[in-house]
């Protein structure tokens, strides 16, 4: 039998995804889940991305140009140029969505072998795009104990080697929904160009930004010109996921040039998308105040039921719709597992992502999960039910009262 590639065998499984085959399993057993699992918003999509499929005039589905649709293409200008960005259309490439574009984003900047530095834990698919890339991962980690905030530059200085060629995160960030402010951008900005590095900054829940705290697109920083790349995509603030449009965002002119490359290599990102999502920019700021002030309240109430359960630790997010969360259990892979093969709460159960892969070193993420709060405040109300009670039946739960005495979750 061929063998299948080394690259093959080190690709892991999603985090989100794995124990989806479980939740298939529960549901066919009559069990009601409440996927808590997975990122994908529960509010509708805004009517003018379904009004301008309707009313298209097209004879012909055609290939859209490599870089995208240049109507789409100066949307995204005029939303960054909004933000201080000052890009152009050249600066712009639309991918098939954000994940995509950071895949394009490393191969055109990153050789096999090189290294990138990424806060941990991040965002799961970072890890894919990686290990696809031939690239390894230098993960700096932040802890539950303060709100995983970034760390000290030392900490970041001292993983800067010879094969060093990026720095990623997520602003907000997914999972933890930390924000980083601007003295830490300021921390990135000093530290790329102090070693010539790139800056990676996957933007794509900026408008998800809690507290009236502020959100700083790394495009508006000065001298990061040849530096940074942003990623973005219309799947979450527009709650169409499924679109899968995205953007890969840079003022580098050779890294635009190169990344053009891989886009012509797979075609074109999709049309339909495209034309259904320019519509989308036109939305009034009431729109972006609505869905922010219904997300802040499951935010609100997710938060205080969690911090409300025995052993259990929750920092209060400051962006995105994600937290981190610390449970009393043996080990969130085999807990959340559980939760779906054998165990219900009056017909109900919930699933959650085990916070295992959302780390690149082994040893982290045992008794954490992911719990995305996308979900109307009545079906949170009944995840939460369920897991309290979950975590009372769970054979493999620990207890750790001494550590929830010394944590701030603010």
């Amino acid at each position: 039998m061929p063998k299948i590639s080394d690259k093959g065998q080190l690709m892991p499984s999603s985090p989100i995804r794995k124990l989806a085959p479980y939740a298939v399993a529960a549901r066919a057993r009559g069990i009601k889940v409440f996927p808590l699992n997975i990122g994908q918003p529960d509010l509708p999509t805004p009517p003018a991305f379904w009004e301008r499929l309707s009313n298209l005039d097209m004879s012909v589905l055609a290939y859209a140009p490599s870089d995208g649709l240049p109507a789409y293409k100066t949307k995204w200008v005029e939303y960054y140029n909004r933000l201080g960005a000052d890009i152009k259309s050249a600066d712009v490439l639309v991918t098939s969505g954000a994940s995509e574009a950071l895949a394009i984003g490393m191969m055109a900047c990153l050789d096999p072998g090189d290294e990138i530095i990424i806060p941990e834990p991040l965002y799961a698919n970072y890890i894919g795009f990686a290990t696809a890339s031939g690239v390894e991962i230098k993960p700096v980690t932040t802890t539950i104990d303060d709100g995983f905030a970034l760390p000290p530059m030392q900490s970041l200085v001292n993983l800067i080697g010879p094969r060093t060629k990026a720095i990623l995160i997520c602003n907000p960030n997914n999972p933890t929904g930390y924000l980083y402010n601007r003295q830490e951008l300021e921390t990135l900005r000093h530290l790329v160009l102090r070693y010539d590095l790139f800056l990676f900054v996957d933007e794509v829940y900026r408008e998800f930004v809690y507290d009236g705290r502020e959100h700083i697109s790394v495009l508006t920083l000065e001298g990061l010109e040849k530096n940074a790349l942003v990623f973005d995509s219309i799947s979450k603030r527009f709650s169409a996921c499924g679109a899968r449009i995205g953007v890969l965002i840079s003022r580098n002119r050779e890294v635009m040039e190169t990344a053009m490359k891989f886009a012509q290599a797979r075609l074109s990102p999709p049309s339909l998308g495209q034309l259904a999502g320019e519509p989308l920019f036109d939305l009034p700021p009431s729109y972006y105040a609505e869905i922010l002030q219904e997300y802040d309240e499951r935010r609100q109430y997710l938060v205080n039921r969690l911090q409300a359960m025995e052993g259990v630790r929750c920092p209060l997010p400051g962006g995105a719709f994600y937290a981190i969360v610390e449970l009393p259990v043996d080990d969130t892979d085999r807990f959340c597992q559980w939760l779906l093969e054998s165990f219900d709460l009056n017909g109900k159960t919930l699933m959650m992502a085990p916070a295992s892969g959302f780390y690149s070193s082994d040893e982290l993420g045992h008794n954490q999960a992911r719990v995305a709060y996308v979900l109307k405040k009545e079906d949170l109300a009944q995840a939460m039910d369920c897991l309290e009670a979950g975590l009372a039946a769970y054979p493999g739960r620990t207890y750790a009262a001494a550590r929830r005495e010394s944590f701030n979750p603010s």
